[in-house]
C-alpha cells in the first residue's frame, strides 16, 4: 500500500492528533512525520502497516 502524504496527514488529523503526538504513537520522529505528509520521504513496511491499523480506527 502506497501511502501519499495526504492520506497520512488525513488519518493523523482524524484521530485528532498532533504530528508530535502521531509521531509519538507510532514510536518515529516528529521530522519523520512531517517528511512523509510533505511527500519527503514514504515510511518503511513496519510503518505502513502501523498506518493501515491506525487507517482501520478511522474508518
Amino acid at each position: 500500500m502506497l501511502l501519499e502524504g495526504r492520506k497520512i496527514k488525513k488519518i493523523r488529523q482524524s484521530l485528532g492528533l498532533t504530528q508530535e503526538e502521531f509521531a509519538h504513537r507510532l514510536g518515529v520522529t516528529l521530522c519523520t512525520v512531517n517528511r512523509w505528509e510533505n511527500n519527503k520521504s514514504v515510511p518503511s513496511r513496519l510503518a505502513i502497516k502501523q498506518l493501515e491499523r491506525f487507517a482501520e480506527m478511522v474508518n
